[in-house]
């Protein structure tokens, strides 16, 4: 309930307990066991918030705080505390809601970039180590340097592998990258796909000036579905710091205004800090210092302060502590340490108290007009307006469709030319040319080839005429040989007959020549008479004579025949 500037949240035996207007972006804490009431009574700060006109944002781990967007009405429960309280007919109103989901599942995407969330964010999401960090950071500044945009993880994906195919060529200017810590970081992508963490990055990205609104007066309360994501503390965790210090990178510095532009309820708040680097928490206490100058107020929710670290706890001035369990030395311990975070109240011990509280009741300080921790007040927190509990599906969805048309537009995802795409056409660019060197190797290959094949043929061509000339050659040769032969034999066989022709006829001749002569000379004999010496010599040489003339016209006569 707001009046002048005083926000009422609780009751004590002393009366009513105020937030003081211009002292709720000093930031705040929510703690207590389970089961003590500390969502009741972040549904009671943020309503009272939102009935000031100031926005607020929350996680809602079980859906229970859906309902401060519907209507509440009366219960036994709250009849009892409006006669405690002394308030008469209590006004039940719900609150402007909007309801978020990374998964796009219970309410319109909260998606961001991957270079919105940074090197550091991503680097705690992924649980990586020191050198593993540091191979990211190097990633983030060459997408940097060479203005590729990494928007989804399929960017960061192929910025890894293009860093790690050329990581000679950046060794000297951004350092050394190994492959081992690549590969470790493209298996962290991986585990983040598999959790559905993918849904996170991409675009439109929220602006988170989207939080700042205000409806008929009152501060518009945006949800955000945190069942499905409380599974992976680290993304959870890692998601809501990224959405404070974009609030912090984004909003303009307005000093202490009266009232915060904004109040950002961080529950399960010890799962900011488990296994949060040194640096990260450095950083996150140098958020929440300065982030109250641009009106905005943290206020974190957890079991025991114990879960915060002491820098961080010191500047949650506005406290709410409910009941504490001390059965062993451990939780004796943080109960002392609750107690000791207090401005202490002489008439009750804080030690005692915290250990004794019932359920919606709690130990209230908050800061007062100049900014001074007030005494601690055991006290009431008053009950919600709204509807304490679930919503339906049906209720749900009338929600979301009733949204600016701006918010809706968050449901459709985009996606625009990025590292990934301009890596894409690279690597076809680089492919292609590869292809066409390697089709001009294999052409000049196939050219020598070819070259080497007709050279081959040539020679072997040559070699096979060389061959042909020289089987001629030979068969000429033989041919010629035979030829001779044929004609020495044929030769042989005319002298053989031509010297038996003639021989024959010059014979008959001389005979009969020789006859005729030697009966010339001794003149005719009567048959039986013996020649005469002087006959049988002159028909000898008549004989002779005749032969040699004879042969020779024999020969020139034979001659003339074996020519024809």
């Amino acid at each position: 309930m707001y009046l002048n500037q005083k926000l009422y949240v609780a009751h004590s035996s002393n009366g009513p307990i105020y937030l003081t207007g211009n002292m709720c972006n000093r930031h705040g804490l929510i703690a207590g066991a389970t089961g003590t009431g500390k969502t009741v009574s972040l549904q009671v700060l943020a309503e009272t918030f939102s009935q000031a006109g100031v926005p607020c944002f929350m996680a809602d781990m079980k859906g229970d705080l859906s309902g401060i967007s519907q209507t509440g009405k009366m219960s036994s429960f709250i009849e009892k505390r409006c006669q405690e309280f002394g308030i008469q007919d209590p006004e039940f109103q719900p609150c402007p809601v909007r309801f978020y989901d990374v998964y796009g599942e219970q309410g319109y995407p909260m998606r961001t970039t991957i270079t919105a969330m940074g090197p550091q964010l991503l680097a705690r999401m992924m649980d990586l180590n020191e050198t593993q960090a540091g191979v990211l950071n190097i990633v983030f500044k060459i997408a940097d340097d060479k203005e590729l945009l990494l928007i989804d993880l399929k960017d960061l994906r192929l910025m890894l592998d293009f860093v790690a195919k050329n990581a000679s060529m950046f060794t000297t200017t951004y350092g050394n990258v190994s492959s081992a810590s690549i590969g470790a970081i493209q298996r962290a992508i991986l585990a983040i796909e598999s959790e559905g963490g993918d849904k996170f990055f991409g675009e439109p990205a929220f602006d988170v000036n989207d939080l700042l609104d205000v409806e008929n007066g009152k501060g518009v309360m945006s949800v955000l579905a945190a069942d499905k994501l409380m599974l992976n503390p680290k993304l959870y965790s890692t998601y809501l710091l990224w959405l404070m210090t974009e609030l912090y990178a984004t909003l303009p510095e307005i000093g202490d205004p009266e009232l915060p532009k904004l109040i950002f309820f961080f529950d399960e708040a010890h799962m900011l800090f488990d296994g949060t680097s040194k640096a990260l928490v450095d950083k996150l206490e140098q958020v929440i210092r300065l982030i109250r100058s641009k009106g905005v107020g943290i206020y974190f929710i957890t079991q025991s302060p114990t879960d915060i670290p002491d820098n961080i706890l010191a500047q949650l001035s506005n406290r709410v502590q409910h009941a504490l369990r001390a059965f062993t030395p451990k939780e004796q311990k943080e109960v002392r340490a609750a107690a000791e975070t207090f401005r202490t109240n002489p008439t009750f011990s804080t030690e005692e108290a915290i250990m004794n509280l019932e359920t919606g009741e709690a130990l209230v300080s908050f800061l007062d007009e100049k900014g001074a921790p007030s005494v601690v007040e055991r006290a009431r927190i008053l009950f919600p307006l709204s509807q304490i509990g679930a919503i339906t599906e049906g209720q749900r969805i009338d929600i979301q469709n009733a949204v600016p048309a701006r918010i809706k537009g968050y449901a459709q995802f985009t996606d625009r030319e990025s590292a990934y795409e301009v890596l894409v056409a690279a690597n076809e660019e680089a492919e292609a040319i590869k292809i066409k060197e390697q089709e001009a190797k294999e052409a000049e290959k196939a050219e020598k080839l070819a070259q080497k094949e007709a050279e081959k043929a040539e020679k072997e061509a040559a070699k096979a005429q060389k061959e042909a000339e020289k089987i001629q050659k030979a068969e000429e040769k033989e041919a010629a040989k035979k030829a001779k032969e044929a004609e020495q034999k044929s030769s042989k066989w005319k002298r053989t007959i031509f010297g038996t022709m003639i021989g024959a006829v010059v014979s008959s001749v001389a005979r009969s020549i020789g006859t005729k002569v030697g009966k010339a000379v001794t003149g005719s004999v009567s048959k039986g008479e013996k020649k005469s010496t002087g006959g049988d010599i002159l028909g000898k040489a008549a004989k002779s004579a005749t032969t040699t003339v004879t042969r020779k016209i024999t020969e020139e006569a034979l001659k003339s025949i074996f020519k024809k």
